[in-house]
């Protein structure tokens, strides 16, 4: 039994998953197009024309067309009829016919609606398809203009633009155009004498012009009153009227203030189009000694609201006040635009250091000792830029580059002497500035010595003793200076000097601080 049940569950899997197989065929179904639009040119008003555009079934599945229906003035479906099922891989031509009611362009859309059964529940997925369709109806014997709108475009302010267009006698008779009256402002028309006459099939020049006094849109019409079927014609007018370009600098004005002669500074400048129309820059040129100008080429077309950057320079070569100015050719409504440019070249100042040298004496090598400088500024700032030593073992700090100290002021620094081995040594601190010596010496020494020390033990006391004294001394049987008290018999003199010969002896001292007499006596020559 057990058995039978689990065969029974593997063929109910089976069939589930049979029906979701046919549900995944029957949706993939699709339909492909021969064409996604159908264009049926020019259909002469009361008649009418039928084009058809093929649909195939590109599925694995059949698929069926059950709807096709036509919008747009003058479309319609024509076959074949519905429901249409197609095969896998078969196609139908379905037929659109356009019969226009009236002269003019028409558009429209072809929908195609589909279904797939699904399974055995006979449930039906749809789908829908689109065709474009496009068309123009046209009438026998009537007054036409070509072309049947003016557009000028884009015109400046002042300026006049013109138009050519025709009327032409589309009719088996003559037809007399009484009136030709032009709307909006900025617009006018000539070439149409007034009354008229054009035989069957003559055609007759005119000019429409377009002479915008402000900016902006304009739009206007030409109406012709004829005895043409259709006796009232309006021809569309159109166009933008635009200012005529002009050049704003920003800024308007460029001062360097104070520059240090033999130095420099730069500033950016720039040119904008505020006008409605494009403007060609045909020249930059800066004028006034000392100035100079970069980055920018010419000749430059900017359109309307562009801007160009470039770069002016001022250095001054001699002390004083310089002006001058930047000299703009273009063909702006201000076609010669100029900038001012102004500056003061003021003299190098003079950079003191002091002391003008340093002395470190000897130093242990291992310890470091340090000593204060300051650096001063007179007759006009300095900039200093950077500081270096010829020597690892002197170190400069407290500055921060580059540093600017005004005329009559000074700025404290230290160096410090760190030797590395035991020796004479010296260095130049070169200080590098925009004074008028722009390099600075400041010469530094000393000397590195190697740290001794003697070490001294010597036997315990075979009495009981509270601690030991030890005496220093320069010459062999003293005096002696006590240089420590300790509980224990040895001892570690780190305060002696290379070269020098050095006598030691020792005591004990009991409990009650009674003091024995000196031992015997011991003598070291430090190296």
């Amino acid at each position: 039994m057990r058995r039978l049940g689990l065969l029974w569950r593997n063929a109910w899997w089976k069939l589930v998953l049979l029906k979701i197989l046919l549900y995944s065929s029957a949706a993939s179904g699709q339909l492909a197009l021969a064409s996604s639009g159908l264009n049926f040119g020019s259909v002469q008003v009361g008649s009418s024309s039928t084009l058809s555009t093929s649909v195939s079934n590109t599925s694995k599945s059949n698929i069926t067309i059950s709807q096709v229906s036509a919008t747009g003035t003058g479309f319609s479906f024509s076959g074949p009829s519905l429901p249409i099922t197609l095969a896998p891989q078969q196609n139908v031509n379905l037929y659109v016919t356009f019969a226009p009611q009236s002269s003019g362009s028409a558009n429209g859309t072809l929908s195609i609606v589909t279904g797939s059964a699904i399974g055995n529940s006979g449930k039906q997925r749809s789908n829908s398809t689109t065709i474009s369709l496009s068309g123009t109806g046209t009438s026998s014997g009537q007054l036409a203009a070509n072309p049947s709108n003016l557009n000028f475009g884009t015109a400046q302010v002042g300026t006049s633009q013109s138009i050519t267009g025709t009327l032409t006698n589309s009719t088996t008779s003559s037809v007399t155009v009484s009136q030709a009256s032009v709307t909006g402002t900025g617009f006018g028309v000539s070439g149409l004498p007034m009354p008229l006459n054009l035989p069957p099939g003559q055609s007759q020049a005119f000019n429409v012009t377009f002479t915008p006094q402000a900016a902006g849109g304009a739009t206007g019409s030409l109406a012709v009153i004829s005895t043409a079927p259709n006796p009232a014609l309006n021809i569309s007018l159109s166009g933008t009227a635009v200012t005529l370009g002009y050049l704003a600098p920003n800024p308007s004005t460029v001062n360097f203030g104070s520059i240090q002669v033999g130095s420099g500074q730069t500033q950016y400048e720039s040119l904008t189009n505020s006008g409605g129309s494009s403007v060609t820059i045909s020249q930059v040129t800066p004028s006034g000694t000392g100035f100079s100008l970069s980055g920018f080429v010419a000749p430059l077309t900017l359109s309307p609201g562009q801007s160009v950057t470039f770069s002016v320079a001022f250095s001054p070569t001699l002390s004083g006040t310089a002006s001058g100015s930047l000299s703009v050719i273009s063909d702006a409504s201000d076609p010669s635009l100029s900038v001012s440019l102004s500056g003061t070249g003021t003299s190098a100042g003079q950079l003191s250091v002091s002391p003008g040298s340093m002395t470190f004496g000897t130093v242990t090598v291992g310890a470091t000792q340090s000593q204060s400088g300051a650096l001063s500024a007179s007759g006009a700032s300095v900039t200093v830029s950077s500081a270096s030593s010829s020597s690892s073992e002197f170190a400069l700090t407290g500055l921060t580059y580059p540093l600017t100290i005004a005329a009559g002021q000074s700025v404290p620094f230290t160096l410090t002497f760190a030797p590395r081995m035991s020796g004479s040594t010296s260095t130049n601190i070169l200080f590098s500035s925009n004074a008028s010596d722009s390099s600075l010496a400041e010469s530094a020494s000393g000397t590195g010595a190697v740290q001794h020390t003697v070490d001294l033990s010597w036997n315990p006391s075979s009495s009981t003793v509270a601690g030991y004294n030890l005496y220093r001394g320069g010459v062999s049987g003293g005096p002696y200076t006590k240089i420590n008290s300790s509980t224990l018999a040895s001892y570690i003199d780190t305060s002696v000097q290379s070269g020098q010969t050095y006598y030691y002896v020792t005591t004990a001292v009991d409990s009650n601080g009674v003091e024995s007499g000196y031992s015997n006596e011991a003598s070291a020559l430090v190296p």
